[in-house]
């Protein structure tokens, strides 16, 4: 058994502690792990490796929650990131457990999101928009739940409109094929694309 004779609330990190066992330094954990440590108890090895255990978890905890502030993530883009920095799987599972329980990991929110998002900002088709979700890891089924209710020609036109002002002094064939590379390279079939491309030249001449 060691004594705990210290402990210090780290300089350079306030949410981390160290802990002196005997009167020497012996490890460092999160403050919400050493909550309730205190001067002159006693550890067994085994509670110094749960305390540790237990370190781990929340430091991959943080890592993940930070990982999150940038935008919403996907289940497997939280766990990728956390395979990167080497936890083990145990861990992973645990942490993407809580995050779901929490509701910060939510794939059928995360791929509503996406739609909306590129909807809005960078309209695209049905099929880049599977695509895209897919390699986020998100379940055939949920992508199309968030695709049921897509107006693939509406937002054909909403591209096409903005990118055609750019070929406007062209002939028209030469408009036509730009357009048509443009929202073939979106993911738009080509009956919309057949569709769109005629009607937003005739706008763009009026």
């Amino acid at each position: 058994m060691a004594k705990i004779t210290g402990l210090k609330v780290q300089k350079r990190n306030k949410d981390r502690v160290n802990v002196y066992l005997d009167g020497e330094y012996a490890f460092g954990i999160s403050r919400i792990v050493a909550a309730w440590l205190r001067n002159g108890q006693e550890l067994s090895e085994e509670k110094i490796a749960e305390l540790k255990a237990q370190d781990n978890v929340e430091v991959a905890l943080q890592r993940a929650l930070n990982y999150l502030s940038y935008r919403p993530r996907s289940e497997q883009e939280v766990r990728q990131n956390l395979k990167k920095h080497k936890y083990h799987e145990g861990v992973i599972d645990e942490i993407i457990e809580r995050l779901t329980r929490g509701g910060l990991v939510n794939d059928s929110s995360f791929a509503e999101l996406w739609v909306e998002n590129r909807s809005e900002f960078r309209p695209r088709g049905e099929r880049m928009l599977q695509a895209e979700l897919r390699q986020k890891g998100i379940s055939d089924e949920v992508i199309s739940q968030a695709l049921s209710e897509l107006d693939e020609t509406s937002l054909a036109f909403k591209a096409a409109r903005k990118k055609g002002r750019r070929y406007r002094t062209l002939e028209y064939q030469d408009f036509q094929k730009k357009l048509y590379g443009f929202l073939a390279r979106r993911g738009f079939h080509y009956g919309i694309i057949s569709e769109v491309v005629p009607k937003v030249w005739e706008e763009l001449q009026e």
